[in-house]
């Protein structure tokens, strides 16, 4: 069976300080570098074959962590990048609340609305990052186990969309991935089911906000 862990990136300073980050090249907090360097520790040690990441800095730099307690080579692909908010890019949320409350209603009825009116819909986000895993699985081989390094929305999309749930049964009952913790999906005869959500080390539990 192959398995793929889907691994959230560090917490930055826009995730403790309440930005929307979408495609903002942002940085590791120290936190985040901390948490980066702990999960590493507990991911190394899984037999992972191959490391691909989202090319933003805060997917690439803690998909460096395990690198360089595995060895491997990671894979930038920016097909794995978060979902693009637009206008909302670089805004307080307490900002975008109060410009934007139908647009945030629509979106906590689990709609597919449009981030930041120039921004991109979740069925957008889910044909990039799927086309990104379809071709890592089909270069995985049989019984190995890949790491991908994404976002906090990027990767509730991915999940939902490989073990077929709408984005609505997902955005409904799943809550996003916690600052460096990971999903784990499994292949079986049937196809690839979600073993496990949210896992992550005990003390580095970060921001819950897909952002």
């Amino acid at each position: 069976m192959r398995r793929v862990i889907v691994w959230r990136h560090g917490e930055t300073e826009q995730n403790a300080g309440g930005i929307y980050q979408g495609h903002l090249d942002s940085h590791l907090s120290e936190r985040g570098r901390a948490q980066a360097t702990a999960a590493a520790e507990a991911l190394a040690g899984r037999g992972v074959s191959r490391l691909v990441s989202s090319d933003l800095a805060r997917a690439a730099d803690t998909a460096d962590a395990l690198a360089g307690r595995t060895g491997l080579r990671v894979e930038h692909d920016p097909r794995l990048r978060e979902i693009h908010v637009g206008q909302w890019q670089g805004l307080r949320h307490s900002d975008v609340a109060e410009r934007f409350p139908d647009v945030l209603a629509a979106l906590d009825r689990g709609e597919d609305a449009a981030r930041g009116v120039t921004g991109e819909r979740v069925s957008d986000l889910q044909v990039r990052v799927r086309a990104a895993f379809d071709e890592l699985v089909h270069r995985l081989d049989a019984g190995g186990t890949a790491v991908v390094t994404t976002h906090g929305l990027a990767s509730r999309a991915l999940v939902a969309d490989v073990v077929g749930l709408t984005y609505r049964q997902a955005w409904l009952s799943l809550v996003g991935l916690r600052n460096c913790h990971w999903a784990e999906l499994v292949e079986h005869r049937t196809g690839w089911r979600l073993e496990s959500w949210n896992v992550g080390v005990t003390g580095s539990v970060g921001s819950v906000t897909d952002r």
